[in-house]
């Protein structure tokens, strides 16, 4: 009887978050814009690639990042005759000791959605709690029309919420299926006339998917692609570059590019697309299928990617569990920012997406592991050949929650090989590049949109440091402290609390918890 009343008590909620998901709050929560805000005495990482300088003072007026000014040297006082003037009815920020970098650009996120009963506010404030400032959202899950309608109230900033680009699933929307080149063009058509920002794509015909990229490419657009198994073995990603493309998720249809001795990645008899642990499964022994690194093919296939100038989107983080899901699984942030729906969502399942868990063992991981190695030594050596690599989450599947994942994302870009300035580039202006808004966002210098994040601990020395819950460390009387967690997330000039965006997302959860009944709990274990 416990169990049944739990159950319905549970859907009631996921019902009430249904129609939260419908209404992101329009409330004035930010401080400013200002008609001029100055940061003082930030030590910048300024996204280029260039290494920290300060301090330094920012100067904003309105929107707009105005003057960066070096107002002394490390370890002395500031020089106070250096410092821009402080016009009347501005506002000063002391940021000393802080670092700031470019607002974070999440390339993979999606807002939710009515299956893992998150409401927008929840992912909004997630997002921005952890300094993520722009997302792309890929294929709209919410709807087009609301995904546009989020946009427009964010562009407004009357709501909570990052720069949104939305990119329509290919053929969303349509009457019926889209199977030959004109119908692709005329939904290609129909799709930019409604506003989208660009399209992503799984799959189709070469015919139907050559006809598509290059038309909305020829209108401006911008795209990228999941190359699901259900079309790889005829479109892979070396297609879809030559097209014009702009970028793909994950690494799907890249092994595939690079097979040498077969055509077709090498399935048991028995494997079914729709059991997704067949999927995924056998998704951990793909890489080692392909070509080995720095071969012949290889590089051949590498070197054409960056000549064509297409983006990497690895998004590492959202398979991470595949290689350890105990820790995925128990990671410190769930219990106060996983909201119970999403938890059940992630929980072993034949009918939720990523819930694959039927299981998954020892041998599981330890495929996924040496996949990991050959995929990150792909994706480093791009970065180091001159190619795009960007960083996106993918979260609210498979145990990675809005934002911490995002973080996470970044720390792996560093076990991959990259320099923690690399992985900030990677975070920033590499994301504004694949926007095609690089002129605008992407890096702190004069004249670009005032999108910053702001954190009291060096990121470089610990990425750690961005987690809302912050980085452990024990202070020289033998105390435990938690140091970090980004202390203001500023876009378009507001500046917002993230700590208390955080606070705001653990009052979400934990009406929920209070509505449920609801305990962490591991599967199958009273």
């Amino acid at each position: 009887m416990k169990k049944i009343l739990f159950l319905l008590s549970f859907h009631l909620v996921l019902f009430t978050c249904f129609s939260q998901i419908l209404k992101a709050p329009e409330v004035k929560e930010g401080d400013g814009p200002y008609t001029q805000l100055i940061i003082r005495g930030v030590t910048l990482i300024n996204g280029t690639g260039a290494p920290p300088a300060g301090p330094v003072d920012i100067v904003i007026e309105n929107n707009r990042i105005v003057q960066i000014q070096t107002v002394g040297s490390p370890g002395l006082p500031i020089n106070q005759n250096r410092r821009p003037a402080l016009k009347q009815g501005g506002k000063e920020l002391n940021c000393e000791g802080m670092y700031a970098m470019p607002g974070f650009i999440d390339m993979h996120g999606h807002i939710g959605g009515t299956a893992q009963g998150t409401p927008a506010e929840y992912v909004f404030k997630l997002w921005m709690a952890h300094g993520i400032t722009t997302i792309r959202d890929p294929s709209a899950g919410n709807g087009l029309d609301w995904v546009l309608e989020h946009k427009r109230k964010s562009a407004a900033n009357t709501i909570t919420a990052p720069r949104i680009f939305a990119y329509t699933a290919f053929g969303q929307g349509n009457r019926g299926p889209i199977s030959n080149a004109e119908q692709a063009r005329n939904w290609v058509r129909e799709n930019a006339k409604k506003g989208a920002d660009g399209i992503k794509f799984f799959g189709a015909s070469p015919e139907v998917m050559d006809a598509a990229v290059r038309e909305n490419k020829a209108l401006g657009l911008r795209s990228t692609a999941h190359h699901a198994q259900t079309d790889v073995a005829r479109w892979n990603v070396l297609n879809s570059a030559r097209a014009g493309m702009t970028s793909m998720e994950h690494w799907y249809g890249l092994p595939e590019a690079l097979f040498t001795n077969k055509t077709i990645q090498d399935y048991p008899a028995d494997y079914n697309y729709n059991n997704e642990q067949h999927r995924f499964e056998e998704a951990g022994k793909l890489w080692k299928q392909a070509a080995a690194p720095y071969s012949e093919h290889w590089n051949k296939v590498m070197n054409e990617l960056i000549s064509l100038d297409f983006t990497l989107d690895p998004t590492f983080n959202i398979y991470e569990a595949n290689r350890d899901l105990h820790r995925a699984r128990r990671a410190e942030w769930h219990e106060d920012y996983t909201l119970p729906s999403l938890w059940k969502f992630y929980e072993p399942s034949y009918q939720s997406h990523g819930s694959y868990w039927h299981q998954w063992g020892t041998e599981q991981e330890v495929e996924w592991k040496n996949n990991y190695r050959l995929w990150m030594t792909f994706i480093n050596e791009y970065k180091n050949r001159g190619g795009r690599v960007t960083a996106g989450s993918d979260n609210g599947f498979i145990y990675q929650t809005y934002g911490f994942g995002y973080i996470r994302e970044l720390e792996l870009l560093r076990e991959a090989g990259f320099h923690p300035l690399e992985v900030i580039r990677s975070a920033t202006l590499y994301g504004a590049q694949a926007l095609g808004m690089d002129k605008e966002l992407g890096s702190v210098e004069v004249g670009k949109l005032a999108d910053l994040v702001i954190v009291n601990a060096n990121p470089l020395k610990n990425l750690q440091v961005l987690y809302g819950t912050g980085a452990i460390e024990l202070t020289k009387d033998n105390k435990i402290i938690r140091s970090g967690g980004v202390q203001f997330t500023i876009k378009d000039g507001i500046v917002y609390d993230a700590k208390k965006l955080l606070a705001d997302v653990k009052k979400i959860v934990d009406e929920q918890k209070a509505k449920t009944g609801w305990k962490l709990k591991q599967p199958g274990i009273e």
